[in-house]
C-alpha cells in the first residue's frame, strides 16, 4: 500500500514542473494581443480602438479558435505515438497538421474579407466595421503562422519539450513591444501597423521553433523530413482534427454568444460593460486550468500509449486535485476583494457594485473552469473529442444558452441570468466529463491507444 502512495508525490513533481511553464507560455502568448491593443490605445482614436478590439475578437472567433481545436488532434496522435515510442509518426502527424490547418486558413481568410458586413448584419456601426475590417484584413497573413506555431507548440508538448515554448515566447514578446510601436507610431501605420506587428511576432516565434525542432538533438528521434505519408495521413488527421475544432469552438463560441445576448438588454452600455468586465477575470484566470490541461493531456496521452492505464489514472487525478485546490484559493481571494475588484477595471460606481454582486457567480465560474480545463485536457489525451464535441453542444446550446436567455428576458434577472445560464451550461458539461473519466475502463483505452498508433486507426 505504501509503495502505491509513493507515486503521487513523483507525479505531483512532475506534472508541477510541466504545468508552471505551460502556464507561463500561454499568457505570454496572449500578452501580444494585449500589447497591440495597449499600443493602439495610446492612438488616443475611440473608434480606432473600438475597431481593434471588435476585429481581434472576431478573428478569434473566426479563425484562431478554429485553428487550436484541430491542433487538439495532435495532443492524441502525437502523444500517443510518443508514449508508443512510435517517434517517426510525431513528425508525420505534425506535417499533416500544418498541411491541413494552411489549407482551412484559405477559407477562413476570405472570410475575413467579409469583416465589416457581417458585423454590420449584427448590428454593429458601420464606421467601426470599417476599422475592423482593415484590421483583419492585414491579420491574414499571421494565420498561416499561427498554424505553423500551435503545431509546433503541440508537437514539442507531447514530448515534455515546455522549456523551448517558454523561451520562445518570452522572446517574441520582447520583439513584439518595440515592433509594434515602431510600426504604429514611427511609420505611421496605425491599424495596418499594429495587424503588421502580430503577423510578424507570430512568423517570429514559429520560425523560432522551427529551428530549435530542425537543430536541437532533443528531436533527433522524433524528427524527420517531410514524406508522402504524411500526406496520406491528412484524412487520418481531418477525422480527430474537425470533432477537436467542434469541442474547442462550441464552447469558446458559447461566451460571445451570451456577450452578444448582453447587448440586447435593457441599459445595455452597462450591462455588456459587466459582462465584458466578469470575462475578463474569468479569462485571465482560464490560463491556469487550460495549462494543466495540455499538462494532463500530455501525460494521459504518453501513459496510454506506453500500455501504462494506472499512470494515467494516477496523473489525472493529481492534476484533477492540483487544479480543485488553486480554484478554490482563487476564488476565495476574488471573494474578499469583491467590493474592490471592480474599481480595477472601472470608475463607474453602478458599473462597480454591479460586479460585486456577480463575484459569488464568478467564483463558480472559476470552479467549474477548473473541471473543464482538467477534464477537457484528460478528453483530448484520450481521443474522445467526437463525444466531447456532443457533450459541448447538448450543454450550452441545448441547455445552458436557452436557460440564460430565459432567466435573463423571462424571469428579469438580467445579466445574472446569462451568467447563471453559463455557469449551468458549463456545471453540467463538467458532470457528464467527470461521469465519463470516472467510468473510464484505462486498460481498454490504454489498448485502444496501441491500436490507434500501431494501425493508423481514429
Amino acid at each position: 500500500m505504501r509503495e502505491k502512495w509513493r507515486v503521487y508525490p513523483t507525479e505531483l513533481k512532475k506534472v508541477s514542473l510541466m504545468a508552471a511553464p505551460i502556464i507561463t507560455a500561454l499568457v505570454l502568448q496572449y500578452l501580444l494581443q494585449v500589447v497591440t491593443l495597449v499600443v493602439v490605445g495610446h492612438l488616443g482614436d475611440e473608434l480606432l480602438l473600438s475597431g481593434v478590439s471588435i476585429a481581434s475578437s472576431f478573428v478569434c472567433v473566426a479563425g484562431y479558435s478554429i485553428l487550436i481545436g484541430m491542433t487538439g488532434a495532435l495532443e492524441t496522435l502525437c502523444g500517443q505515438a510518443y508514449g508508443a515510442e512510435q517517434y517517426q509518426k510525431l513528425s508525420v502527424y505534425t506535417h499533416s497538421c500544418i498541411i491541413s490547418l494552411i489549407l482551412v486558413c484559405f477559407p477562413i481568410s476570405v472570410l475575413l474579407f467579409f469583416t465589416d458586413k457581417l458585423l454590420i448584419s449584427i448590428g454593429q456601426d458601420p464606421s467601426i466595421s470599417s476599422v475592423a475590417k482593415k484590421f483583419s484584413v492585414f491579420l491574414i497573413p499571421s494565420l498561416f503562422g499561427y498554424s505553423i506555431l500551435q503545431s509546433l507548440l503541440r508537437y514539442l508538448l507531447t514530448q515534455s519539450l515546455i522549456l523551448p515554448m517558454l523561451f520562445s515566447s518570452f522572446a517574441t514578446l520582447c520583439l513584439h513591444i518595440p515592433i509594434c510601436w515602431l510600426l504604429v507610431f514611427h511609420f505611421k501605420l496605425r491599424v495596418v501597423g499594429a495587424a503588421l506587428s502580430l503577423d510578424i511576432s507570430y512568423w517570429l516565434n514559429a520560425i523560432c521553433l522551427a529551428f530549435y525542432v530542425f537543430f536541437s538533438p532533443s528531436c533527433n528521434k522524433t524528427r524527420t523530413p517531410l514524406s508522402r505519408e504524411a500526406v496520406s495521413s491528412i484524412r487520418e488527421f481531418f477525422r480527430l482534427a474537425v470533432p477537436s475544432a467542434a469541442m474547442v469552438c462550441l464552447e469558446w463560441w458559447s461566451y460571445e454568444v451570451i456577450l452578444l445576448l448582453s447587448g440586447l438588454l435593457p441599459n445595455p452600455k452597462v450591462e455588456a460593460s459587466v459582462v465584458s468586465i466578469c470575462f475578463s477575470i474569468t479569462y485571465l484566470h482560464f490560463f491556469i486550468p487550460c495549462g494543466l490541461g495540455d499538462t494532463v493531456s500530455t501525460r494521459v496521452s504518453n501513459e496510454l500509449g506506453a500500455g501504462n492505464p494506472e499512470a494515467a489514472k494516477v496523473a489525472v487525478k493529481v492534476v484533477g486535485a492540483l487544479g480543485i485546490i488553486e480554484s478554490i484559493i482563487v476564488s476565495v481571494i476574488l471573494f474578499g476583494c469583491r467590493n474592490i475588484l471592480g474599481y480595477a477595471f472601472t470608475n463607474d460606481t453602478q458599473i462597480a457594485n454591479h460586479i460585486a454582486s456577480m463575484l459569488p457567480l464568478i467564483c463558480l465560474s472559476i470552479l467549474t473552469d477548473c473541471f473543464l480545463g482538467v477534464l477537457s485536457g484528460v478528453a483530448r489525451g484520450t481521443g474522445w473529442q467526437r463525444l466531447g464535441a456532443y457533450v459541448n453542444l447538448g450543454s450550452y446550446y441545448i441547455f445552458g444558452i436557452p436557460m440564460a436567455a430565459v432567466l435573463a428576458f423571462v424571469a428579469h434577472l438580467r445579466v445574472k441570468g446569462l451568467w447563471i445560464g453559463l455557469v449551468a451550461g458549463a456545471t453540467l458539461q463538467s458532470i457528464v466529463f467527470a461521469l465519463i473519466t470516472i467510468f473510464t475502463d484505462w486498460q481498454k483505452q490504454a489498448l485502444k491507444a496501441r491500436e490507434r498508433v500501431l494501425e493508423g486507426n481514429t
